[in-house]
């Protein structure tokens, strides 16, 4: 089977949720018109912002066994932050099911939620995209979304100026590679 967009819709459809399902759908348009910005395979893009949340409805028990299969062993502030493993489930996902044989695209569905140090554009792409898309409504999304037409680097910086501090107001772990991120993005 070709894992072609089409069929990368087909299966989503049949994993997500309508909401997700739909947010997956317009994080891919955002990649693409964002790829189209700032020169990145918009082709390559649609299909990751299509993929990054392929296991976010899936259950703990299918998180751990792509995770196992996969050789993950999860950090302790992976273990204590469930919302992260769709991400790293996500890449495995792909990985073990899929033909899909692009590390940009698993990269890219693995870092877009703590985002890292090093990050190339497509990763940069569908982190922001995920931000952006068009069922977003958060305060300032429209800061976000004018600041990522200017500077990927600058939204990136601004998404996590809002996102450390509500993870610690929730009492929440924050990944070493947001806060990697967040320190190389200052220099």
């Amino acid at each position: 089977m070709i894992w072609n967009d089409e069929k990368i819709i087909e299966v989503l459809r049949g994993r997500l949720v309508e909401s997700r399902f739909i947010h997956s759908l317009n994080v891919a348009d955002s990649a693409r018109d964002l790829a189209l910005i700032y020169g990145a395979d918009a082709d390559v893009c649609y299909t990751a912002g299509l993929l990054h949340d392929i296991t976010k409805n899936s259950q703990e028990s299918e998180h751990l066994a792509l995770f196992e299969k996969g050789g993950v062993i999860l950090t302790d502030a992976e273990k204590n932050n469930k919302k992260l493993w769709h991400a790293m489930s996500g890449e495995q996902f792909v990985r073990q099911n899929t033909d899909v044989e692009n590390e940009e695209i698993f990269d890219a569905v693995r870092y877009h939620t703590t985002g890292r140090a090093g990050m190339s554009l497509t990763e940069k792409i569908i982190y922001i995209a995920d931000f952006i898309s068009a069922e977003r409504d958060y305060p300032d999304v429209d800061v976000m979304r004018a600041l990522s037409a200017r500077s990927l680097e600058e939204a990136m910086l601004y998404s996590l100026r809002y996102t450390i501090p509500d993870l610690i107001k929730k009492g929440q772990t924050i990944h070493p590679d947001s806060v990697n991120l967040y320190n190389e993005l200052l220099k």
